[in-house]
């Protein structure tokens, strides 16, 4: 009996995180570039982290010059004291990160820019405590004259 409930466990959660892969690193909202879905979808894990890899290129409107982005701890969350989203943007050896400091208000972050040209930045999503959330997150990668150009998104790292 132990068995057959530690395979179901152990097929619970593939499906959890497939479908957690689906909703954070493909869903798409109303604009090409942004995300929604959960991060610590169980709710027991405090250090619960996200990893994407965003690709910024010339997509014939010019060199990427930085990305930009914010993150918004949706409404539907409860309300957790104590309980933040953060968002750090990474490249080489530049980084610069935010905080959506009022939970579940509708009001995303102030965007954050991180100038580090074409190439890959690492986008981290955690959050400080223990307990599920949803989040949303607007990214762009933009050139020099402020004009969005190529990007793409790919998941790297859940749990």
């Amino acid at each position: 009996m132990s068995s057959i409930y530690s395979k179901f466990s152990h097929l619970l959660l593939v499906i959890t995180m497939l479908t957690a892969l689906l909703l954070f690193g493909q869903s798409r909202v109303s604009k090409a570039h942004e995300i929604a879905g959960p991060i610590d979808p169980t709710g027991n894990v405090p250090s619960f982290t996200a990893v994407a890899m965003v690709t910024c290129y010339d997509d014939g409107n010019g060199p990427a010059d930085h990305l930009i982005a914010n993150i918004k701890d949706l409404p539907s969350n409860p309300a957790v004291e104590g309980m933040f989203v953060n968002m750090t943007l990474f490249k080489g050896s530049k980084a610069i990160s935010v905080t959506d400091v009022v939970p579940g208000d509708d009001n995303p972050s102030q965007f954050i820019k991180l100038s580090a040209g074409n190439g890959v930045y690492f986008m981290i999503v955690s959050k400080t405590k223990a307990g599920a959330r949803s989040v949303f997150v607007d990214y762009h990668c933009r050139t020099a004259n402020d004009v969005h150009t190529g990007t793409d998104i790919a998941l790297s790292h859940y749990e």
